[in-house]
């Protein structure tokens, strides 16, 4: 490639194809959305680097990051036996030192945001990202390490998952909304992503997120010798079950690894738009009711071509939703059983695969995935002394007008560039 960039970018709706400049999100074609998909020339493995970058032929990328970790895939005979399943597998994402695992945020996030930064070009504009909390740890602590810049938005009930063994570089800034809620700060940081200078990082139309976490997939090929018959995961836009089944279908084109796994998306009732679309039920409560509020994406890429709905009908597919109950229940039996701590969305996952078994829904036999996106952040606090993120700016979401408008956007930039408080009073 004339970039030096070894892949391109193809629309899966025109056949558009693009040569990556490290930024590009969407087609430039008019018709519906699509989400544009990686083309690799090659498969290998990249023996003598590690973690992620393990599988660098498939990723879309121009740097490589010393310190980005991997998913460890374990079998679970244990769980699986309280299960009534007799082959599951976890691909587990967090901090566990004895299952290999050392994702110091505790979440797969951090997949994606090495490879985000791997892909950036040479001199990048400020990358805006909206987060629950989740992405925000992982994309702050990874672009501090590297001193490059980004702008976090997250809601306040975020910032309890923003520790840290020191304290974050200045190229990181952090915006809290105080009363705010994911999609206020989805909201905001699509404003800021509008500013000269400022880009969004796009989260589930950015190739390098989906990549990154199909290496979820790489590594538990490796690690079975073959792919599940079944992948269970936690979704809030979809990206990871978007990224694993191209990765799957990248293993089948280039190993004839056989079809791609079913894939079961897992999702948190009363607000669960992919489940809804999917049962055609009305939807039901507000993103606020969660116990993991980083599955409350209101607008994933359910029609979009490439999206949701495309990956669920190819592998033949479900999506099921449970309670917080139910998840809070099946985070203590995973503690119970395996030791370790286990984030939200990872228990409505188990949770799900649990009422999924128990109903017939998945065979007892069958081989299943089960992508544990977070866990070990409680184990991290009891081995490291962590220090809060500080804000750079702290807004209160106003209730009485729509937020933002452009004069909050401009305002908040304006405050961070003169390092002072920030007050949206409407």
């Amino acid at each position: 490639m004339a970039n030096g960039r070894p892949y391109s970018l193809v629309c899966p709706l025109c056949g558009g194809r693009y040569e990556d400049d490290g930024l590009l999100l969407t087609c430039t074609v008019p018709h519906r959305e699509a989400l544009l998909k990686t083309e690799y020339p090659a498969r290998g493995r990249a023996d003598g680097l590690g973690g992620l970058f393990r599988y660098l032929d498939w990723l879309p990328v121009r740097r490589v990051l010393p310190g980005a970790g991997a998913a460890s895939v374990l079998p679970a005979g244990e769980l699986g036996r309280k299960l009534g399943l007799t082959d599951l597998w976890l691909a587990f994402s967090g901090y566990w030192p004895e299952a290999g695992a050392n994702l110091t945020t505790g979440t797969f996030k951090e997949l994606e945001a090495y490879t985000v930064l791997g892909r950036l070009p040479e001199e990048p504009p400020v990358l805006v990202v909206a987060s629950a909390g989740n992405t925000a740890a992982a994309f702050a602590s990874s672009f501090s390490r590297y001193r490059l810049r980004c702008v976090l938005v997250v809601p306040a009930t975020a910032l309890d998952r923003l520790r840290f063994p020191g304290p974050l570089d200045d190229s990181v800034r952090l915006i809290v909304l105080d009363g705010g809620r994911y999609s206020d700060a989805i909201t905001l940081a699509g404003s800021l992503a509008s500013l000269p200078g400022f880009q969004a990082e796009g989260g589930v139309r950015n190739v390098a997120r989906r990549d990154g976490l199909g290496t979820v997939l790489l590594s538990a090929y490796d690690a079975m010798g073959g792919l599940p018959d079944y992948y269970v995961q936690a979704v809030g836009s979809g990206a990871g079950t978007l990224g694993v089944h191209e990765a799957a279908l990248r293993l089948g084109e280039h190993e004839d690894a056989g079809p791609p796994p079913r894939v079961v998306m897992c999702q948190n009732l009363p607000f669960a738009p992919i489940y809804r679309r999917w049962t055609g039920r009305r939807s039901t409560g507000a993103d606020n009711d969660l116990i993991a509020p980083e599955l409350a994406n209101a607008n994933p890429p359910y029609d979009t071509a490439g999206g949701v709905s495309d990956c669920l009908i190819a592998t033949a597919g479900d999506v099921l939703a449970v309670g917080n109950d139910a998840a809070a229940d099946a985070m203590r039996l995973f503690e119970e059983t395996l030791g370790v701590d286990i984030e939200p969305s990872a228990g409505v996952a188990l949770a799900a695969l649990r009422s999924a078994a128990e109903a017939g829904r998945v065979s007892a036999g069958a081989r299943i995935l089960l992508n544990v996106t977070g866990g070990g952040r409680a184990r991290y606090a009891r081995d490291h002394l962590l220090v809060p993120a500080q804000p750079a700016i702290r807004l209160t979401v106003p209730r009485h007008r729509e937020f933002p408008n452009t004069e909050d956007a401009l305002r908040v930039v304006a405050a961070m560039d003169r390092g002072d408080e920030c007050v949206v009073d409407g």
